[in-house]
Formats: structure tokens, C-alpha cells, sequence
């Protein structure tokens, strides 16, 4: 009689939900970037792939095992357009382009972006990097008033208490420099965005 291995199956509610919302939230934000940049134009997957790891730089870099994916769920929803081209040698290349409903989904995505797509900044520079196409300026500028309105609240990393400690607050060196590298970010940001609004 053979014995039956038994196999644990651990139940979803024990997954880490700040990992599964982590990975919805980068997912969205790599779809965002790759309507983004085929709206500029068709790409092949690798081209693609090199601009979105120029865009997300070294917070995010993106990996194949997350760029086909997106890339399969964009096409099966009919957002993108995948045509097979003889390639130089006997593999072929595929070309990615928007479709007319990929391009009204990007419009959306761009027009609707608050939460996380505005007070996280790596978020939030992917949605930037894109606003220009959004034809209505009000729907721009209602972004970056969102961005600006975050920026004006009170902020830290560090608090006593539920107050917000400033450079000042701390002795310890290297606190004081992440503080004032973002104090100095948020005052140039900040003056840059009521410039465009004004």
C-alpha cells in the first residue's frame, strides 16, 4: 500500500495582504507605464521593457516574469494589439500597439489617478510621465492639484507623538538629512507645481 504524501494547503487569509497589495499596486502602475509608452507609438516587447526600466529606474526594476504578463492581460482585454514580424534570425518578433479602447483606458487611468497613484512618488512620476496625454488641460491640472494639495499637508517620517518632527527636531545626523533632502524635494516640487497651476 502506498502512502499518500499530504500536501498543506495553507488557506488565502494567511497570505501577507500588504504583499498582495503591493503586487496589485505595482501591477497596475507597470500597466499604466505600458499603455503610456505604446501610446507614443508601437514598441516590441524589449524596447518596451527598456524604457519602463528607465522610467521606474532602481526602486522597481521590471523583470520579464512581470512584463508578459501584463502585457498577455493587456491583449486579452483587448487594450493592446500583438502582431507576429519575421525577426533577423528564425525568432519572431511581436509588436505591441494600442487600441482604441487601450488608449480611452489610459485616458481613464490618468484622469481618475488619486490615493497611492498620488502620494507615492515613484506613482506618481509614472502618471506624470504620461498626463501630457490628456487632452483636456482642467483634467491635468485636477492631478496636480491633487499632488499639490498632498504635499501641503503636514508630513514626516519620524513623529512625536502625532506631531510631525522637522530637521530640527532630531540629533541624530542621518534622520536630519533624510528630512532636509525632503523638505528641500517637497519645497521644489511644490513651487513647480503652483507654477504650472497658475
Amino acid at each position: 500500500m502506498y502512502a499518500i504524501p499530504v500536501i498543506p494547503v495553507i488557506p488565502a487569509l494567511y497570505i501577507d495582504s500588504r504583499y498582495l497589495v503591493s503586487m496589485c499596486e505595482s501591477s497596475s502602475m507597470l500597466e499604466l507605464a505600458i499603455l503610456g509608452f505604446l501610446a507614443e507609438g508601437p514598441l516590441h516587447g524589449y524596447q518596451l521593457r527598456h524604457r519602463i526600466a528607465h522610467l521606474s529606474g532602481h526602486a522597481r526594476p521590471v523583470s520579464d516574469g512581470s512584463l508578459y504578463p501584463a502585457i498577455n492581460r493587456l491583449v486579452r482585454a483587448g487594450l493592446l494589439d500583438r502582431r507576429t514580424e519575421p525577426g533577423a534570425s528564425a525568432a519572431q518578433r511581436h509588436t505591441l500597439s494600442l487600441t482604441g479602447a487601450g488608449r480611452r483606458e489610459l485616458l481613464r487611468r490618468l484622469r481618475d489617478a488619486d490615493g497611492l497613484d498620488i502620494s507615492d512618488s515613484t506613482r506618481y512620476f509614472t502618471v506624470l510621465a504620461f498626463l501630457s496625454h490628456l487632452p483636456d488641460t482642467a483634467d491635468q491640472h485636477a492631478v496636480l492639484r491633487r499632488r499639490l494639495a498632498f504635499l501641503e499637508r503636514p508630513a514626516s517620517f519620524f513623529h512625536d507623538g502625532d506631531r510631525p518632527l522637522g530637521a530640527e527636531d532630531t540629533g541624530d545626523p542621518y534622520r536630519r538629512g533624510m528630512l532636509v533632502v525632503a523638505r528641500a524635494t517637497s519645497r521644489a516640487e511644490r513651487s513647480w507645481l503652483r507654477e504650472v497651476l497658475a
